[in-house]
């Protein structure tokens, strides 16, 4: 649980793209997609898809369960005694390690998704401004939610394809 969802999709993709080939990496790029814009942490929202997609209702549960549980206990336990735990200089000293390695992940997550996205001037674009906004934005500390950010991206997709499809159309 720690990282969050993001940090444990290089692991959810591996798994269910790469050795089970329960999805293909289209697919799972865009669950992610729905996933962020969906309710709910995106590795619960991504384990229920996937459960649902392996065997519907029961699939979606087990899954939404395996994903929730492990975590829950683990934080459970922790909860109990954190005080004396975040006390321990070795453990202060392990999130150092563990933070630093989770930025990874999410640095690798990022990488698998921008290597399986449809690459034209669009996307390309889109990421370019996005990312440069977004820089721009923690730099003059700017509270600007990333899901303007997808609300803006999905407009610009529908009205630039759209365009494009007229423009063939004649």
């Amino acid at each position: 649980s720690v990282g969050g969802g993001y940090a444990a999709m290089p692991l959810i993709q591996h798994q269910v793209v790469e050795l089970n080939n329960w999805l293909t990496m289209q697919e799972f790029v865009d669950i992610i997609t729905i996933s962020q814009m969906t309710p709910g942490p995106i590795a619960i929202n991504l384990a229920t898809y996937i459960g649902y997609k392996k065997n519907k209702i029961l699939g979606s549960i087990f899954a939404t369960l395996g994903v929730v549980i492990p975590s829950l206990v683990v934080i459970f336990i922790i909860s109990l005694f954190f005080k004396q735990f975040m006390a321990l200089k070795y453990v202060k000293y392990a999130f150092v390690g563990i933070k630093c390695a989770v930025a990874i992940l999410i640095i690798k997550a990022a990488i698998n998704m921008l290597k399986s996205t449809t690459k034209n001037i669009f996307s390309i674009s889109c990421f370019i401004v996005v990312f440069v906004l977004m820089i721009l934005f923690e730099l003059f500390n700017i509270n600007f939610s990333s899901i303007y950010f997808i609300i803006i991206g999905g407009i610009l997709g529908i009205v630039i394809y759209s365009l494009i499809e007229r423009r063939k159309d004649l």
